[in-house]
């Protein structure tokens, strides 16, 4: 029996003051009673390009004014810890699920 697996990321673009655009893949949205905030890494069409990248993940808070979303840096050292290690548990979850799959 074939199995089709087919995977659509989630993505984002971004731009800067300057216009340039940035595209990233959405890993996890976390919302807490503090704020949302996005985890993303970088984004290539061509999947050599990946193994390229170090894979470094960014973690940003989603503020919205007029309407608009943006997204910006958490400045505050204890708020990033915090989010970072509840992203880093569901990241770590998720895998431990995939891999449970994996070997089922």
């Amino acid at each position: 029996m074939s199995e089709d697996f087919s995977y659509t990321p989630d993505l984002i673009s971004v731009s800067d003051d300057s216009g340039k655009e940035y595209v990233f893949e959405v890993l996890d949205r976390v919302e807490t009673d503090d704020g949302r905030y996005v985890a993303v890494i970088d984004y290539f069409e061509n999947p050599e390009d990946m193994l390229e990248d170090d894979g470094e993940v960014i973690i940003l808070k989603v503020s919205e004014e007029d309407g608009e979303s943006y997204l910006s840096q958490i400045e505050d050292e204890e708020e990033f810890a915090e989010i970072s290690e509840i992203i880093e548990e569901r990241l770590a979850a998720l895998f431990e699920d995939t891999e449970e799959e994996d070997e089922a």
